[in-house]
């Protein structure tokens, strides 16, 4: 008897995902940022475990913040486009090496501050109330699931 195959991996196309891109309009700590957004909203984020990146001489370590929105029932996620903390594990010995002990998730992005993501297939970021004269509007990004911020983001979720 043969044993049907009921999918080939190969055959599955995963869709893209939409981000929003957070810019900052001045440096602020993430704390001060994460409490105007508290204050402004029906929302409540918290820290939570880092999102940790291996290379090859360090791990690069990326605040994530999170938060329920109980009337559309989505979780929203701040995620640091920039590693805020970096733990070397082994000494670089080649000259030209492309690593450093700073990394951008969006290397294309580097002016912006955060990525937020959502739990919905189709995210609507505007009821997300940011603080005026601190945030540019969010921007929209589409994720291929080729990239490796997506299956960053498809690992933490």
């Amino acid at each position: 008897m043969e044993i049907q195959k009921l999918y080939d991996l190969d055959d599955i196309e995963f869709e893209d995902i939409t981000i929003g891109l957070v810019r900052l309009a001045k440096n602020i700590p993430d704390h001060e940022f994460f409490f105007k957004i508290n204050h402004n909203n029906n929302l409540k984020f918290s820290r939570k475990q880092d999102l940790v990146l291996h290379g090859d001489y360090y791990d690069y370590f990326f605040p994530r913040f999170e938060a329920y929105h109980k009337f559309t029932k989505t979780c929203f996620t701040f995620i640091s486009n920039k590693s805020t903390e970096s733990k070397q594990k082994k000494l670089q010995t080649e000259l030209f090496s492309e690593e450093d002990n700073i990394k951008f998730l969006l290397n294309n992005q580097v002016e912006v501050q955060y990525i937020l993501h959502s739990s919905e297939q189709f995210p609507d970021f505007s009821v997300i109330l940011l603080p005026e004269n601190l945030v540019f509007p969010i921007q929209d990004y589409t994720l291929g699931s080729e990239e490796e911020l997506y299956q960053i983001i498809q690992y933490y979720e």
